[in-house]
């Protein structure tokens, strides 16, 4: 089953569409495929951060002030 694109019009730098166009001329993928790859990424990358975020939810808040007086006190600074 082949995906349905939806389209949207974004406007690029001309500096980035520039080099948009010779790595799709190098790669063999089209201007396209490379946004969406990028914009893929870019949101995978932040699902990381956010699941990250939320797996660390139940640790306790630490004040600044007391880990750097526990620090102090131990010589570490």
């Amino acid at each position: 089953m082949k995906t349905l694109s939806k389209r949207s019009t974004i406007y690029l730098d001309p500096k980035i569409h520039r080099a948009l166009k010779v790595k799709s001329a190098h790669s063999a993928k089209t201007i396209s495929e490379l946004v969406n790859d990028a914009i893929k990424l870019s949101l995978a990358e932040d699902y990381e951060d956010l699941k990250a975020f939320d797996d660390r939810s139940s640790e306790p808040n630490l004040d600044f002030e007391s880990v750097l007086k526990d620090l102090q006190a131990s010589g570490k600074i």
